[in-house]
């Protein structure tokens, strides 16, 4: 409750800070926090904010999912076949310094502007710090546990899940955390690049055309999301720590 109470405050001071820039900066630059909740209110009742909402949503959760279900395993086994993976990773760390955008006039070209080149984009977005950080976490395993293990003739499948994945968790979480926002980064990216839909539609529109406030609703609909999909990793986070404090115990 105490950190709710400061965030709240922190919170007001960013708004009476966002007043007072609109009262000094021109209004055609920067709108008043009212000015902005009217154009909220009015894309909302025409529905142009859903429409963007459940176009964008869509594409992301998309790119995420798939950039999970791709990066998790990878690394997973390039971390605990250490032969593969040390042959790998320069490959890895290669195509995570390799700028994305750099992608996406071959991407528009194989899979044209639709769906499936913004997925790929948030794709190649997201994946890599989920691989990273995945393979990392499972390097990080106790050896001497390891070896204690198989010294009692546990199995591999057993050493797998009670020590290797458990200890890799936390490093995972990490690299979901980083994906989400690159993910989301990228998908007003994909939006601005191919067809000019969802939330990067709107902001490429409102901002070309300086409606401001309009501008402002995406730009805070985008920060909202970022704060759901963190609150819901780190509520994800809790559950997993639960289940590896019960697995050691077991």
């Amino acid at each position: 409750m105490r950190i709710a109470f400061y965030r709240l405050i922190f919170l007001a001071a960013l708004i009476a800070l966002w007043w007072l820039a609109s009262t000094v900066v021109e209004r055609n630059l920067v709108p008043s926090p009212w000015a902005t909740m009217l154009a909220a209110g009015v894309l909302i009742s025409e529905g142009r904010l859903s429409t963007a909402l459940v176009d964008s949503i869509s594409i992301y959760l998309g790119g995420y999912a798939a950039a999970i279900l791709v990066g998790i395993p990878i690394g997973l086994v390039m971390g605990t076949v250490r032969p593969l993976g040390k042959t790998l990773e320069i490959f890895v760390y290669a195509l995570s310094a390799t700028p994305r955008v750099a992608f996406i006039p071959l991407i528009i070209v194989f899979l044209g502007l639709g769906p499936q080149a913004k997925i790929l984009i948030i794709f190649l977005g997201a994946v890599m710090p989920i691989l990273i950080n995945t393979y990392a976490g499972a390097l990080n395993s106790d050896q001497e546990l390891i070896e204690m293990a198989r010294s009692v003739g546990a199995r591999r499948q057993r050493i797998f899940t009670s020590i290797v994945l458990p200890g890799a968790v936390p490093f995972i979480l990490v690299g979901l955390r980083v994906g989400a926002t690159i993910g989301l980064i990228n998908t007003v990216v994909a939006e601005l690049y191919t067809a000019v839909k969802g939330l990067g539609g709107l902001l490429a529109i409102y901002g070309n055309t300086f409606r401001m406030a309009e501008y402002f609703v995406i730009v805070l609909t985008l920060a909202l999301i970022g704060v759901i999909v963190t609150e819901a990793l780190r509520y994800l986070e809790n559950r997993l720590g639960r289940w590896r404090r019960s697995d050691a115990v077991l």
